[in-house]
Order: C-alpha cells, then structure tokens, then sequence
C-alpha cells in the first residue's frame, strides 16, 4: 500500500508542493497523492478546452463579432472561469453568421468534430470515475485541504462556478444551433458538474445542418 505521509508545512510551502507534484516537478518520495485532487487537476485542464467547443464555434466565428471570445477562453487555461466573468458583460447578441467554408477550417473543424467530443467525453467519464472510485479517507482529506489549502479551495471554487456557467453557454449554443425545441431537456442536465456539458457536446447537432435547413425551407417558400 502506498505510504501517505501528512504535510507539516505552512499552508503556502504545502500549496507549493501539491502544485509541483501535480505538474510531476517533484519525484518520487512516498507520498501518494489525494485521488480526489489528481482528478480535479486533470478536469479542470480539460474544462477550457470544453469552453472552447462551447463558445468559439458560435460566439466568435466570424470577423464581424464585436467581441472576441477567445482570448477569454485562452485565458481561462491560466485564469479558470474568473477570465470569462468579463465576456459576460461585454459580449451582446444576435450570434454571427457562420459560412459552410468557415466551418472546415481551424479550429472550427476541430472543435465542431464529433471525434474531438468523443474523446474528451471519454477522458472526462474517465477522470470523474477516478474521483468517485476514491475511498472514503480520501474524501474526508479532500475536505480538509479544501478547508486548509488556498489553491485547493480556489480550485474547487473555480470548478463550482465553470458548472454554474454552463447552462449560460449551452444555452446559447443550442439556440445558434436552432436545436432549443429538441435539446431543451439537456438543458437541467447541464449543471451536472462536468457531466453535463460533456453529454451535450456529444448529442448536439452538427452547426452546419440548421443553416442548411434554413435555407432549404427559405427556398421552399
């Protein structure tokens, strides 16, 4: 059984630690990891990328959008979710139009991909089965540190407002995609912590196919 050996240092020397094991700057020295924070490391490296295939296919497609949403979204790798509270208040409807041609180009391909969904779904499932598998000592520890780590409690605070933001996100999405009739019901499910907007990201529609089927029923009439 892996030894765990309690931190005697002061709170920032022990922040300093966990920060260095997480990035696998500190070697090997006996002590095992809180599994509960490993996972919620690795989540929150993959939100921003969620964000992204989220946002910037709808919000930020196109030249004549007055705000530009990735440089929020960028910042969010560094920053969490406090670098996307100033898009809220500067970004202002109606969504810009998206052309067939932008949508085969980077990253919009990347990001409309249901490959690129499918794996980070994947890798997602993976990480929060990995925190729910924990044992019942590494919840309770888990606990503690967020009461006595400041970068764990930031952390996690981060995490509660990325989930608070997503039916915000989705919405939008939804509505660009003309899909909200359909999709409303994932709607509830988006504030599953991570899950949710995991979920939506796989079932929603491609960008493509209600432009497609506006200008059908334009043509009809």
């Amino acid at each position: 059984m892996s030894s765990r050996r309690r931190r005697r240092e002061g709170p920032v020397s022990r922040d300093f630690y966990f920060l260095q094991k997480l990035l696998n700057l500190k070697g090997d020295d006996d002590f095992r990891m809180n599994q509960v924070l490993v996972s919620l490391w690795y989540i929150m490296g993959l939100w921003p990328l969620v964000q992204y295939c989220l946002t910037i296919p709808t919000l930020n497609c196109s030249s004549r959008s007055r705000v530009a949403v990735w440089p929020f979204v960028l910042l969010s790798f560094f920053g969490g979710a406090y670098a996307l509270i100033p898009y809220f208040v500067l970004w202002k409807p109606p969504f810009p139009t998206v052309d067939e041609a932008e949508l085969k180009k980077w990253p919009l391909s990347f990001l409309e991909s249901k490959i690129t969904a499918g794996v980070v779904a994947a890798a997602g499932f993976c990480l929060v089965a990995y925190a729910v598998m924990s044992s019942g000592e590494d919840w309770r520890e888990f606990y503690q540190y967020f009461r006595e780590s400041k970068f764990i409690h930031v952390m996690s605070l981060d995490f509660s407002l990325l989930t608070a933001f997503s039916p915000f996100w989705i919405y939008n999405d939804m509505t660009a995609r003309r899909w909200y009739s359909r999709g409303s019901w994932l709607l509830p499910l988006s504030l599953v912590p991570f899950l949710g907007p995991l979920l939506y990201l796989v079932l929603r529609p491609s960008l493509s196919v209600p432009a497609t089927a506006t200008s059908t029923t334009t043509e009809d009439r």
